[in-house]
């Protein structure tokens, strides 16, 4: 008797298609630190169990356009890294593991080359008071300078603050301790410097923010940085872009200005020490 034809095998389903993740091009000279935050995302992403594919907007974007659009109703940007405050918590899904472990709010201030020596005798707020600071309109860093009875100037426009700090227009540039040399490079014509002398310090977090239309990409990118945190992968990404930066700005040699921040969310996992740059022995 003839064998009988065994039935073809099932085809395999196809795996499911990506599902797409849209984050802002950013401008030039923050190419290193964007480079580690995208590469974080990169990883949490794919520790998280669901397939992702990132895909980064044509046209470069400012905070505040990135911000306007994650918080519209219309498709566009899905994720977005800034510093945290209570409206952005708010308006937004927020991912609370600080991508650059607090380093945010450890800021160098740039000042005009002529006036290298300005923060010298500044021992105190009282005498930082005396100056001004230039920031953004729209950055959470402007209101924690006025709340600690720092004068700031504002501008709405980001590459215009190092051309009013060159012409005199404030005293003082407060920049994170990541970003201020990419920026002193990147505005090399302005004739400006690195005060030698000053650290100003207060708590704060640079957090991956989701859309509000996005919360299982909120809660998968939360699984997948609790998970880079918990393999030791998150500490050995943040010290291989950042742990050169407290020797190379001298950081224990420097006069310590600590600001409190009235912005910080309650939220704030300040008691996960592993999310956190360990402060040195600061005098």
């Amino acid at each position: 008797m003839a064998a009988r034809p065994s039935a073809a095998a099932p085809l395999a389903a196809a795996p499911p298609e990506p599902t797409t993740v849209v984050y802002p091009r950013h401008l030039p000279q923050q190419d290193r630190q964007v480079d580690y935050f995208i590469s974080l995302l990169h990883a949490a992403l794919q520790r998280s169990g669901t397939r992702y594919a990132l895909i980064q907007t044509q046209s470069e974007m400012v905070q505040s356009r990135a911000l306007l659009e994650m918080a519209s109703s219309d498709p566009g940007i899905d994720v977005f890294w800034t510093m945290t405050d209570p409206q952005r918590e708010k308006s937004l899904l927020p991912v609370r593991v600080p991508l650059d472990r607090g380093l945010i709010g450890w800021r160098l201030c740039l000042t005009r080359a002529a006036d290298r020596d300005r923060l010298r005798d500044v021992k105190d707020l009282k005498d930082l008071a005396r100056l001004t600071a230039g920031q953004m309109h729209d950055w959470p860093d402007t209101a924690v300078l006025r709340a600690n009875g720092l004068p700031v100037q504002v501008s709405t426009h980001y590459q215009g603050l190092f051309q009013m700090l060159s012409a005199g227009r404030f005293d003082y540039f407060p920049r994170s301790i990541f970003e201020i040399d990419s920026e002193l490079a990147s505005f090399a014509d302005q004739q400006l410097v690195i005060d030698p002398y000053l650290l100003l310090h207060y708590p704060a977090a640079l957090y991956m923010f989701v859309r509000p239309g996005r919360p299982r990409l909120a809660a998968d990118l939360t699984r997948g940085m609790n998970a880079l945190v918990a393999d030791g992968t998150f500490e050995r990404l943040s010290r291989q872009i950042f742990g050169d930066l407290l020797q190379r700005h001298r950081i224990d040699q420097r006069r310590v200005l600590q600001l409190r921040n009235p912005l910080l969310p309650a939220q704030t996992p300040l008691d996960r020490k592993a999310l956190w740059w360990p402060l040195p022995g600061l005098r």
